[in-house]
């Protein structure tokens, strides 16, 4: 291939890191297109006319001397009607397009316009000519899918006068609903937006979080609650059910958008995602899941640079949902994936390593990504969140290693997946010794609303399993027989809670989702056994006798037995056991 030699044109190829001259023009993170196939690359360094790119697609048969071509912006992302239910890969590619296009394989080079630009969306206006406007602010909604309202927002650059709003009707992402009269000219705004990755959308403010998302998985909202806009990372080893639980929380998490994002993951889990999701039905509307959720699919097959991205354009899509005033709930699987992207990209940059070979800006990397969580108030001034919850999967369980340890300093709630609990069929697989959850304070309120009596019996129950832990440590040494009553108590309670209380299947129609409510009254119907049971053994009466009252196999049954929606015959049950205990303590009452 012949080349001017002062015309952009690559000089090296090391995988996916290339090196270019001719670039004087360049700017960094520009985004570039390699090759007679147009790849699509990005300016990660600059020294005198010679860039460094990394390419987003496979380098195969590239080879030096094939032209270079500057595009003058950065790697972005489009927004508008038509993300939700769709699915991506790392650099906004829709892979349901590509699969139309060229069938089950991404050829080089493949150019699919991440939104449908010949679609026509409903508008409705809801601003008139001549309004004042500024950033942030709705002009009109599209009904997306029939769970979201899309707001078509000011850009968040853009302030003025209302010159023109287009009348209700049907348009196509390109067409002009509004033009804006502004000091420099006027501007024209259409359904669709553009936004660059790698910079934060705007705020108004940050606001304290006051509000948990609820799960409806009681381990974490009860003992480990993180709030909607919060950070939360899942680590664990291999087989623990980090994809799983995460897949719960995608599902039943109260957040109004989803956006899941496959980094790195193999090919076979996230190909279950691909098919599970748009089967689940949302437990609110009993609609598809889909209607509520974005997708990107970048598997660990998938060129190593578009896994480094990926995280970026799964976060801006999450922020753009949250200028219109939504709580949306971002699930990264896995972060380790990710970083180990960022190894090799720096390996190949020839940049120094530090610990594990991983880059010295990885945990620059890592606070870049979980600072644009925050619960906000928008630059229209409502208010909305984004919650982001990193599995991560540190090689033989080991949480001393840098992702693990660096990720720590960046989140508030740290849910540790335990390989012998997930062997022992216990799931979800959460440690309840090295969890913890630094929001407790911030949602008390919100608990006290609903159960007064939240903080005191979230207390008492870590208090019940660590005492537990520490029991468990004399029994393996001489066994539970020589124990006293009250502390063969604390076994017998804590062996409750593992199994009326925190093991959840995904499997049980009533079991796989706990409303808040019904949460707090399994706590309290084992823990009111455990208060009671406290005062019966000081009074003289044996433990056996307690664990043989009627009413105790129904409290392990109880999750099972009864939903969300049979209070009436939890409350029974409980009766049941007070009459019991309140019965046994008038046999040993002085």
């Amino acid at each position: 291939m012949s080349t001017s030699s002062d015309s952009p044109h690559v000089t090296r190829i090391s995988g996916p890191i290339i090196t270019a001259s001719g670039l004087a023009a360049a700017q960094m993170y520009e985004v570039v297109r390699v090759g007679a196939s147009g790849l699509i690359g990005e300016v990660v360094k600059l020294n005198h006319g010679q860039a460094t790119i990394q390419v987003y697609e496979d380098t195969t048969l590239l080879a030096p001397g094939a032209p270079v071509q500057l595009t003058g912006a950065p790697l972005s992302v489009l927004l508008g009607p038509g993300l939700i239910g769709n699915i991506y890969d790392g650099i906004q590619r829709p892979l349901p397009g590509i699969q139309a296009q060229s069938g089950a394989w991404i050829r080089r080079g493949e150019k699919v316009a991440p939104l449908d630009t010949e679609r026509r969306w409903h508008f409705v206006p809801v601003l008139r000519a001549g309004a004042d406007v500024e950033p942030g602010q709705v002009i009109g909604t599209v009904a997306e899918t029939p769970l979201v309202e899309h707001r078509i927002l000011v850009p968040p650059e853009l302030a003025g006068t209302l010159r023109h709003v287009a009348p209700e009707g049907d348009y196509t992402l390109l067409d002009p609903v509004a033009e804006v009269a502004t000091a420099a000219g006027p501007r024209e705004i259409a359904l669709m937006q553009r936004w660059p990755v790698r910079v934060p959308r705007p705020i108004r403010e940050r606001l304290r979080i006051t509000e948990p998302l609820v799960t409806g998985q009681r381990i974490i909202d009860t003992l480990f609650p993180i709030g909607k806009g919060g950070t939360a990372a899942i680590p664990g080893g291999f087989g623990t059910g980090k994809t799983i639980t995460q897949h719960q929380l995608a599902k039943w998490s109260d957040a109004d958008i989803i956006v899941y994002i496959g980094c790195g993951e193999r090919g076979n889990e996230m190909t279950e995602v691909l098919r599970e999701f748009p089967e689940i039905r949302d437990p609110k509307s009993g609609l598809p899941l889909m209607d509520r959720t974005i997708l990107i699919a970048n598997t660990s097959n998938m060129p190593v640079a578009a896994r480094e991205v990926s995280i970026y354009t799964g976060i801006t899509l999450a922020e753009y949902y949250r200028d219109q005033g939504r709580s949306v709930a971002v699930f990264a699987d896995s972060t380790s994936r990710w970083a180990e992207a960022l190894r090799e990209l720096a390996a190949r940059l020839e940049e120094m390593p530090a610990e594990e070979g991983f880059p010295a800006t990885l945990p620059t990397r890592l606070a870049q990504f979980y600072e644009r969580a925050g619960s906000v108030t928008t630059l229209a001034g409502e208010r909305g969140a984004i919650t982001i919850v990193g599995a991560v999967s540190p090689p033989g369980g080991d949480f001393s290693e840098p992702v693990t340890q660096h990720t720590q300093r960046f989140i508030r709630c740290f849910w540790a997946l335990d390989s012998e609990l997930a062997n022992a069929r216990h799931y979800p697989s959460i440690n309840w010794l090295r969890s913890y959850s630094e929001y407790a304070g911030d949602v008390a309120a919100w608990w006290g609303a609903r159960a007064a009596d939240w903080s005191e019996l979230r207390a008492e129950a870590i208090g019940v399993l660590q005492r537990e832990e520490r029991l468990q440590q004399i029994v393996k040494l001489v066994g539970p027989d020589v124990l006293p009553d009250s502390q063969r108590l604390i076994l017998f309670i804590a062996e409750l809670l593992k199994d009326g209380f925190l093991t959840q299947s995904a499997f049980d129609d009533k079991d796989m989702y706990c409303d808040p409510v019904r949460q707090m009254t399994l706590l309290r119907l084992i823990l009111n056994l455990y208060l009671k049971g406290r005062e019966l053994v000081q009074q003289g009466a044996p433990l056996l006798k307690i664990q043989q009252l009627p009413a105790v196999p129904g409290i392990v049954r109880a999750k099972s037995a009864f939903g969300n929606d049979e209070q009436a015959a939890l409350g029974r049950l409980g009766a049941e056991l007070a009459a019991q205990l309140e019965a046994l303590a008038g046999e040993y009452r002085k």
